[in-house]
């Protein structure tokens, strides 16, 4: 069973060199592990490699997000209605429909478990639109009783031929917000995003391929999290993400797949970075 609790979500904002980190609004499932670090979750964590094909949506899996937003800088409350399955695929949809004090809703899928070290993994294809943002990533934060730590790519629709890459610890942005290059546009088509979050790095892979890395010990996340995929928009964050330009009809994003692999557990199927790097064991 799901409990919503008080509902702080995250974003953030890029102003030339500023990166500000907000709070993240997410709800946790009921019996989670509340206020644990990430190495008295290592344990746990170990059996806890999936993959999701979309079948069909696993609530025991994914909590969907109903009936809040981020904030002020979020101009869409997220709704289940824009959560759909069909297909194989996860449809996170954006639409103008007035809900509570918000012009449109948008869609965000969470895991109700967290995950610590291992390779995060999914296919999906973005949505274009300045304003726009198409996310995947991993967070943990207050809500949780824990500090904001968070690895993220993320699709801007403004310009959806680039995914941007960025980390954060203890709620400051320290990974640069680089951008990649998604050859054909990240909304033109599915592609694999991976990053591989080890105690000593991250390694983050587009299609395969490694296109970004940290080793810095002070700009690399230490606590459990769990797993986010969304579509937002917002009115003020354009510096950032652009000025909102009202799609003028639903658009989504869409999600093909999602895994976790644990260090020391076999890959899961033949696309995972899994199969083709090495995890360290010992963490």
């Amino acid at each position: 069973m799901i409990s919503v609790l008080t509902i702080p979500t995250r974003a953030r904002i890029s102003l030339g060199s500023l990166s500000l980190g907000l709070l993240f609004l997410g709800a946790c499932a009921a019996g989670s592990t509340a206020g644990i670090s990430l190495a008295h979750a290592e344990t746990a964590a170990k059996s806890k490699s999936f993959v999701e094909n979309f079948d069909k949506l696993d609530r025991k899996r994914w909590f969907v997000s109903d009936g809040w937003t981020n904030g002020d800088h979020q101009n869409c409350t997220w709704s289940k209605d824009q959560v759909s399955v069909g297909g194989g695929t996860v449809k996170l949809g954006f639409t103008k429909q007035q809900l509570k004090d918000r012009e449109y809703v948008c869609g965000e899928i969470q895991t109700n478990r967290r995950f610590s070290y291992g390779v995060y993994e999914a296919r999906f294809k973005a949505a274009a639109g300045s304003g726009l943002n198409t996310g995947f990533f991993s967070y943990i934060g207050p809500v949780h009783k824990q500090p904001h730590d968070e690895i993220d790519f993320e699709v801007l629709g403004k310009d959806p031929s680039k995914v941007q890459l960025n980390q954060y610890v203890d709620g400051k942005s320290v990974g640069g917000e680089k951008l990649v290059d998604v050859a054909g546009g990240a909304d033109q088509g599915f592609n694999d995003y991976a990053f591989v979050w080890e105690k000593n790095r991250i390694r983050w892979y587009l299609n395969g391929e490694l296109v970004g890395e940290e080793t810095d010990p002070a700009k690399l996340p230490s606590h459990a999290s769990k797993i986010y995929l969304s579509i937002w928009g917002s009115d003020t964050l354009k510096s950032w993400m652009g000025s909102f330009a009202d799609p003028g009809a639903n658009v989504a994003a869409e999600i093909d797949r999602v895994a976790f692999t644990a260090p020391g557990e076999p890959c899961q199927f033949p696309e995972s970075v899994a199969c083709k790097v090495e995890l360290d064991v010992s963490q």
